[in-house]
Formats: C-alpha cells, sequence, structure tokens
C-alpha cells in the first residue's frame, strides 16, 4: 500500500473531480515548511525587525529568570543564616523543660508535674484515700 492510495481513500470522489491530479500527489507540508513558507511573502525588514524583536524578549526572560534564582537563593540563605540560631535556641529550651519535668516526675511521683501544671495560685484538692 503506497501513500497514493491512504491519499485517495481520505479524498471524496467529489473532490478528486475538483483537484487537479498533480495536487493529489504531493507531499503534505509540515507546520515549519508552511510558516517558512509564509515568512517569505514579507519585507525583509519586517522580518529583521521580528527576528530582533525576538531575540530581545528571550533576553530579557533570560536575564529574569536569572534576577529571580538569584534573589530566590539569597533570601531562603539569609533567612536561614538569621532564623537558625533563634530555632536552635527555643528547641533547646524546650528541650531543657522536658528533662526538667522528666526529672521531677521521677523525684517526686507522677503527682509533681500535674501541681506544676496547675500554676502557682491554683491549689489542687488531694486525693481522697478509702
Amino acid at each position: 500500500m503506497g501513500s497514493g492510495m491512504i491519499r485517495n481513500d481520505i479524498w471524496s470522489p467529489g473532490i478528486r473531480r475538483v483537484l487537479p491530479a498533480e495536487e493529489e500527489n504531493e507531499e503534505d507540508e509540515t507546520f515549519l515548511e508552511r510558516l517558512i513558507g509564509l515568512t517569505e511573502m514579507l519585507p525583509e525588514d519586517f522580518r529583521n525587525f521580528g527576528y530582533n524583536f525576538g531575540k530581545f524578549l528571550s533576553s530579557k526572560f533570560k536575564s529574569l529568570y536569572n534576577l529571580s534564582c538569584l534573589a530566590t537563593w539569597t533570601l531562603f540563605s539569609s533567612s536561614a543564616i538569621l532564623f537558625a540560631p533563634m530555632i536552635i535556641e527555643v528547641e533547646r529550651s524546650h528541650v531543657q523543660e522536658s528533662q526538667r519535668n522528666q526529672q521531677k516526675q521521677v523525684l517526686l511521683g507522677p503527682n509533681a508535674t500535674m501541681t506544676h501544671m496547675a500554676g502557682p495560685g491554683m491549689a489542687i484538692a488531694p486525693s481522697i484515700q478509702r
């Protein structure tokens, strides 16, 4: 089966009668070939302007992308340098507090942490023994 057979199957009999025989056997153009053919109809100055404008836009988008990458890197590295010590210190104080609570619980028993959590002005009722 050649490409002519497939093409004849695509065209309806009415269209085959209207089209000249040489157009039936031509290969289909790709989009790029058709675009190049259309640009040849435009004046040289207009084509040069379009090319230069495309190059200009491309370079501006590249420089904008590079600038955004640099700004992002600067922002995240600066925030890590500025906030990392604070985060480490807060985490260290949490660990020390949990160690103190655990030590109190071991030394004074399980009710020691509950009295600590109640606060200085609040009293917890003693447990009733029967």
